[in-house]
């Protein structure tokens, strides 16, 4: 009989397979040109060619050989990625193939390994309406393997979602500017300042998952709902065809308040829903990003 250690590391692994393949897919340079370095950093002096800008030449050594040189500039590569990681019980809810958090542990594994590979440091925060846990940026497989460790198996200790605990600890813990993936459901409100403050310091992109049964609600008669963060319990009457109405209403217009605060900060956001295809919806987020430069 498998030990609970070992059951942990068959996971995984099987996860690390899966995501592997994925990265292969979604990666093939899309990731370089979407999520560029943090500038131009002084690489070499050369001597001066018929077409170089001139505005680029070293007058210093030009003097110091009497023949002219220019500088060369290259693009500072290496990125910190911030994954900010909703863990809230919210998440723990799927009506199609799996549920919120375990579609969230799968594009979080392929967004570190496409890190990796491109010899950046990856860190992470997992929050629910408090900070839960930080794990500092840093390269290699190991990190990244620990961190997947910690997406299937972490408890967090609340149950609830307050985006800006989240975004408000990016801003003040980490100190230069990083490219960071938000992760969430976002099944909150009044996040929209926090996020503004945080994406004019970071380069902010957010990932939406979403379940479609969460869209509506069906035509099921007296039911027995319960909160997945709170914990409250009430009865339905789904049969009312104002009850319905009055939930899309307010999902309709809960989905423009998201939408509306990432167009205003200038974030990319693509939703990704559990019965669809994550390499699509990550695809998309990567075209996205490569319209922009």
């Amino acid at each position: 009989m498998l030990t609970e250690t070992q059951e942990i590391l068959q996971k995984v692994r099987k996860i690390e397979i899966k995501t592997r393949r994925m990265t292969n897919q979604v990666f093939s340079g899309h990731y370089h040109s979407a999520f560029k370095g943090r500038g131009m950093a002084f690489s070499e002096v050369r001597e001066y060619q018929f077409g170089d800008d001139i505005r680029s030449i070293d007058w210093n050594v030009t003097a110091r050989f009497n023949h002219p040189y220019i500088k060369v500039f290259e693009e500072e590569r290496e990125l910190t990625v911030m994954l900010l990681i909703d863990v809230s019980n919210s998440n723990q809810f799927g009506t199609q193939s799996s549920f919120k958090a375990d579609i969230i542990t799968e594009i979080a594994s392929v967004l570190a390994f496409s890190a990796i590979q491109n010899n950046d440091k990856v860190g992470v925060i997992f929050f629910t309406d408090m900070v839960e846990k930080f794990i500092a940026p840093a390269k290699g497989k190991s990190h990244i393997l620990r961190i997947i460790r910690e997406l299937i198996t972490f408890k967090p200790k609340s149950k609830g979602t307050n985006l800006q605990e989240g975004l408000r600890y990016l801003t003040n813990v980490i100190k230069k500017q990083c490219t960071a993936f938000v992760l969430s459901d976002f099944n909150d409100q009044q996040f929209k300042e926090s996020l503004q403050i945080a994406a004019r310091k970071h380069d902010i992109a957010a990932i939406q998952i979403v379940d479609k049964a969460e869209m509506a609600i069906p035509d099921l008669g007296l039911l027995q709902v319960r909160d997945q963060e709170s914990g409250s319990i009430k009865f339905v009457d789904t049969s009312d065809s104002k009850v319905r109405r009055a939930y899309e209403n307010w999902y309709i217009n809960h989905q423009k308040y998201v939408t509306q605060s990432f167009k205003s900060s200038g974030i990319d956001h693509v939703i990704v829903q559990t019965g669809g295809d994550s390499i699509k919806s990550l695809t998309q987020l990567f075209h996205l990003r490569e319209r922009r430069f």
